[in-house]
């Protein structure tokens, strides 16, 4: 009679998907505390709309930083708030809880997040890793014996994997996602402009003209306001794209460069599948405008875009949870190879 809920917990953003419902909840991964009493202040979409705006005794704080939990017990609560909103705050039965992870944590890191689950309220945690998590959300077919590939972009990590027989074959994590773009931006127009901005402002650059593959393509051109660093007034520029591609190109050189390492070590069988299917591409980090074109000229493969990138993990978490024998025994699987890595690194 316990609710099951799958959370994308994002470094940017928190998605809850309940069963029979769907996606009930999506806010910013935001928090906003009162430091002298530690009383939490505003959750969400509300904190957000204090980063950077806060008086001396108020901060508001990211919990998540490159896909993991960089503050315990502000996630904590942040984690509770938003199970007791999409069960209802006086719900009779704790619900299950299904997490997802980046690929590449760590065994402490993985525990602290299910930890953290427990605390808020659960009454199971698991998690599960993001790749497999955009797969089952995208609606692919990863049961039967074929190769298909997936390239997760979030706030805090771009996970690449190949999948087959309903787990992963191999995968590749990359401390990089949406936020290392945003800060490549504030720091480019802070070292060509004189001009500081905030990274609120930096997102909005780069979802408006931001184009991961400008070749051929008019400039796009956007109006910034900030503070100019030689007179401290506040001062307006024009930035155009190809000003944003130049701050953020080497990020994107990181992400291609992890897609071909995969694609390297990939089995020959499972290669050629790939061929056939493409590469799919998930996360929030997917919309950048261009990046279906970057990859597909880079790898020569087919590159699709998700229905619905934003909501793959959050749905593939809450479909998981009907297949937890399986996840089970992939988590086993898991854990007896990064055993088997260690001692061979430490031999």
């Amino acid at each position: 009679m316990s609710t099951d809920i799958g959370i994308d917990l994002g470094t940017a953003n928190v998605i809850v998907f309940v069963k029979g419902k769907g996606i009930v909840l999506r806010e910013p991964s935001v928090v906003a505390i009162d430091k002298t009493s530690g009383k939490v202040i505003a959750v969400g979409a509300k904190a957000r709309r204090m980063l950077g705006r806060t008086p001396g005794n108020i901060v508001a704080i990211r919990p998540l930083r490159n896909g993991v939990i960089a503050d315990y017990d502000v996630t904590e609560k942040m984690l509770r708030y938003f199970i007791e909103k999409a069960n209802g705050r006086k719900f009779l039965f704790k619900p299950r809880v299904m997490v997802c992870i980046p690929s590449g944590v760590t065994g402490v890191e993985e525990r602290a997040v299910k930890q953290a689950a427990i605390q808020a309220g659960a009454r199971q945690a698991h998690v599960i890793e993001e790749p497999l998590a955009a797969a089952l959300g995208a609606g692919l077919d990863i049961s039967e014996p074929g190769g298909t590939m997936v390239v997760d972009i979030g706030g805090g990590t771009t996970d690449v994997a190949v999948l087959s027989l309903g787990g992963i074959v191999i995968s590749r994590s990359l401390r990089l996602g949406g936020d290392k773009f945003d800060e490549a931006i504030v720091k480019y127009i802070r070292r060509e402009f004189n001009l500081a901005i905030g990274e609120r402002t930096g997102e909005e650059i780069k979802m408006e003209i931001a184009n991961a593959c400008p070749n051929g393509s008019a400039p796009m051109g956007m109006q910034v306001r900030g503070r100019d660093l030689v007179d401290g007034l506040p001062k307006q520029i024009t930035v155009t794209s190809h000003h944003v591609y130049e701050a953020i190109r080497e990020n994107l050189t990181l992400v291609v460069d992890t897609v071909k390492e995969v694609l390297e070590e990939t089995p020959p069988e499972l290669a050629a599948d790939i061929v056939d299917k493409g590469i799919v591409l998930t996360g929030g980090g997917a919309l950048l405008h261009g990046l279906d074109k970057l990859l597909a000229g880079e790898t020569g493969l087919n590159v699709f875009l998700a229905e619905d990138p934003l909501s793959c993990v959050a749905m593939g978490t809450g479909r998981a949870l009907t297949m937890l024998n399986v996840l089970n025994a992939q988590a086993k699987r898991r854990m007896i190879r990064k055993a088997l890595r260690h001692k061979i690194t430490a031999g």
